[in-house]
Parts: structure tokens; sequence; C-alpha cells
């Protein structure tokens, strides 16, 4: 049994005669009468037992877009309902509106749409349906609670798919002309051309020279299908936020970006988020739209408040890589974190493959540094400036250790990581 705002309206203006006359049957004239009207309510209000639902809701919805849900209620009963429905979403959903009033006659149904516009990314669930039944002068009611689930996955926004057209068109132009500006002979077959004095003799096509009885060479490029490796860390370190969003998010849009990029490039990518385990994995080399594997792989993976264990990476990019390969590692700059994990094992990585470490850097670090109006803020300066030169040294000890570091802004990162594997493919680094 539920009352409403009318029952304390009435419970109010029952005191009024017992102000005026108070003897004690005034007082319970006035109990006796409230209760009577809230029986009759109860009596005239119809069940909320005899419904039934059927949802209908999209399976997946990016973040930052909305999505519709229906809820169909079917009356099972005989009496006319006329009450409110309020469905179970959780709050991250951002459903809308909430609770919805209802008028349904017998034997009929009533579809009620909701808006959702998710806040976080996962899968969001609802479990259950509550029901409230007014009876005839909506002072008393009955609810009751319902079984009626549903989910929707909520992917990640690739916001950063709108630099992918630019940064496709540098990969084409640069395809255009690497015969020429790409270092080393390579060794994928390009071409048949007439050999001129200086070129390696190990280049002459024979049978071409039989045919043409013409010495006739051989040309090469680089080879296209490279294996670009991405490596998400999802361990505590990526849980912190950094401009309203975690770095794990950051590097989310980072993989993606640049998998579309590599993957356009005609290189074979594989997506792995790590911290003591793989969380979620993705190649290319499967079936079906890359991105799409990625967003749904991808999508349920929070990070996980424990240390990473890098020394499990080359084993993981060993499976997924025998030959060389551009290997990008999406941490933070965490001195503990690397100095016992990434660091004993960066110089083997290293060693046969192509390392790129890129991480977040904290814009408000740089903004803090500059203010200094008061010793409070002069001393917040110093432990931002501090920090800073942690990170540099950080970074040049990676980069003495063999990796190319890219360290940018979390709006700035993809984008940054995108140029750099632009130009080590330009650069014939890959």
């Amino acid at each position: 049994m539920v009352l409403s705002l009318r029952c304390l309206a009435l419970s109010l203006l029952g005191i009024i005669p017992v102000l005026i006359w108070p003897t004690t049957a005034t007082v319970w004239w006035c109990v006796l009468t409230l209760v009577g009207i809230i029986s009759l309510d109860l009596l005239t209000a119809a069940s909320p037992r005899a419904v039934s639902f059927t949802r209908e809701i999209d399976s997946s919805v990016r973040l930052d877009e909305s999505a519709h849900s229906a809820l169909i209620v079917h009356q099972l009963g005989r009496r006319r309902l006329r009450g409110s429905v309020r469905d179970g979403w959780q709050p991250t959903a951002g459903a809308h509106p909430v609770q919805q009033n209802l008028d349904l006659p017998p034997g009929e149904s009533r579809r009620l749409t909701m808006t959702l516009t998710p806040s976080r990314r996962g899968t969001l669930n609802t479990r259950v349906v509550t029901v409230r039944s007014w009876g005839l002068l909506g002072v008393a009611g009955r609810q009751v609670t319902h079984p009626a689930p549903g989910r929707i996955t909520v992917l990640p926004p690739f916001r950063s798919r709108k630099h992918l057209p630019s940064r496709l068109a540098r990969l084409r132009e640069m395809d255009g002309r690497s015969a020429i500006q790409t270092r080393g002979a390579g060794n994928e077959f390009d071409s048949l051309r007439d050999y001129v004095r200086g070129d390696d003799v190990r280049s002459i096509d024979w049978r071409a020279t039989a045919r043409r009885q013409d010495l006739v060479v051989r040309t090469w490029r680089p080879e296209r299908d490279r294996r670009v490796v991405i490596v998400v860390d999802s361990s505590r370190t990526a849980a912190a936020r950094v401009q309203n969003e975690t770095r794990f998010d950051t590097g989310i849009e980072t993989a993606l970006l640049l998998a579309a990029l590599a993957q356009s490039g005609g290189d074979r990518v594989e997506v792995l988020a790590f911290d003591r385990q793989v969380r979620a994995r993705a190649s290319s080399t499967t079936k079906g739209s890359l991105l799409n594997h990625m967003v749904t792989a991808l999508a349920d993976v929070e990070p996980r408040l424990l240390a990473a264990d890098w020394t499990q990476v080359p084993v993981e990019v060993s499976r997924v890589a025998r030959q060389r390969a551009l290997v990008v590692l999406v941490t933070s700059l965490d001195a503990g974190a690397l100095q016992e994990g990434l660091f004993p094992i960066l110089p083997q990585l290293a060693r046969h493959h192509q390392v790129l470490v890129a991480s977040v850097a904290d814009p408000e670090l740089a903004e803090l540094s500059n203010q200094i109006d008061d010793p409070g803020s002069a001393f917040m300066a110093a432990a931002a400036q501090r920090s800073q030169l942690d990170e540099a040294g950080l970074v040049q000890m990676l980069r003495h250790a063999g990796a190319d570091v890219v360290q940018a802004a979390p709006t700035h990162l993809p984008t940054a990581v995108a140029d750099t594997y632009l130009r080590l493919k330009s650069a014939g680094r890959l």
C-alpha cells in the first residue's frame, strides 16, 4: 500500500475538527473517516500484479549518443489501471523520463518510450519495473515490482574519428612516394626496370633479361604487411582521471585511431588490454570490421586496482608477432610502476621490435607550475615542477632503453601517436 500527498492533505484537514471540538468522539470520527477513504481507494484500485511487459531496446549505443527503449505494458486484469510505471535503469543509463503515468483499460496495451543517454562505458542493466495503481480518489494505491530484465552495451565513443581522414590522406601521399624516400632496399617486389651502372647485381632478373636481351633489375619496396601490436594498460595507474576521463579511456581512443590507420596502411593489427592478464583482445585477421571487434571487446573492460605484470608482455607479443613489429604500449609515466615492471623487459622488447610508449600528460601540471601568487600556490608550483622533472627523466630513460616516447594531453594523444606511426612508416623503421 502507498499513500499520496492527498492523504496527507486529508489528514491535516481532519485535525481541524479535533482542534475545534477536542473530544474523544471527534478524534475517532476523524480517524475512522480517513481509514474508510483509504480502504475505499484501495478497493477501487486495479491490481498492479495483473500486468505483463515486453521490452524493445537497442543492443548497443556509443557513449555520448542516445538510444531508445520501449516498454510495452499489457493489462491482464478486469479493472482500469490508473497509476504510474517506473523502469529500474541504473542512474548512469541516463533514462528519461524515469517514471511515466499510465491509464490502461482492461485487455489493452500501452507503449511507453524513454531515451537513454549513458554517462559511462560498459553494459548497463535494468532488472525490475515498478507498477503503482491508484484508486478513484488518488489517496491510496497498491504497488508491485515485477522482474523485467533488459540490457544495453555502451561502446567507446571514438571521438578521434574526425582526425582519421586527414591521416589517411597523408598515408596515401606517403605511399605514392615511398619507393623514393624510404630507406633501404626493402623486401617486397615492386617493379622491373633497366639496369643502371651501380645497381646491385643480386637484383638482376635473369629471366626478364633473357626475354628482353638486355639487363633488367628488380626494384623493391619495404614490406607493407607489417605487424602493429597495441597494448593498452588496464592496471591501477590507468584508473587515474585526467580532464574528466580515465587514462584507460584515452588509451582506447588512441588504440582505435591507430588501429584504423594501420589497417588502412596494409598492416596487421593486434590490440590487447592488459594488466596481469589479457582482459580483451581484437585482431584485424578476424572476420568482420576491426573497429567493431575493438569497441565490443573493450566496452566492458575497466581498470583493475593492481599493478601491471610487464614481464608477460614479451610473451603476449611473441604469440601474435613472430617477426619484427611496432609495439605500442599505452601506459602512464609512473616511476614506481615503470622501474619495477617495464624497464627490466624493455631492452629485450626493443631488441626485437620497434617500441613506442604513449602516455597521457596532465595539462594541469603546466598550469600549476606557472601559478605563483602566494606561498600556498608556490608549494603547489614546486610540486608540479617536480612531477614534470620526474616525467622528463623517465622519458629520457625510456629513450635510452630504445623506445620512442609520445606524451600529450588526452585530446591530443591519439593524433600524436598516429603522426608518430606515419613518421616511422615513412622512415622505414617498421
